[in-house]
């Protein structure tokens, strides 16, 4: 039988030397934020060399690639863009109408 962790995320990673870590992270049944939402919590560590997270990265956007393509998930460079609110002078109005840069 395999061992199986479940993780909600990955809390950091740090590179030293040749080692990579990683810090999975999963929210806490019992802890919780000033929000009230739950804390994410240490669950466990992947440490492997540089060259094979290289591979794992690569491997993993592969695998993004198919999910967005799927169109189980969207990119969100690939988002619509809310409208950008215009200033809008009043006609005869300077840029700055306070009288101390005039």
């Amino acid at each position: 039988m395999s061992n199986e962790l479940y993780a909600d995320g990955i809390g950091e990673i740090t590179v030293t030397g040749t080692i990579v870590r990683i810090d999975l992270m999963s929210l806490s049944a019992t802890e919780r934020d000033a929000s009230n939402n739950p804390k994410p919590v240490f669950r466990q560590r992947i440490i492997m060399p540089v060259d094979a997270f290289a591979n794992a990265v690569d491997l993993m956007q592969k695998a993004l690639g198919g999910l967005v393509e799927a169109g189980a998930v969207r990119r969100i460079g690939d988002l619509p863009s809310s409208p950008k609110a215009e200033i809008v002078q009043p006609s005869g109005a300077s840029a700055n109408a306070s009288p101390n840069f005039n």
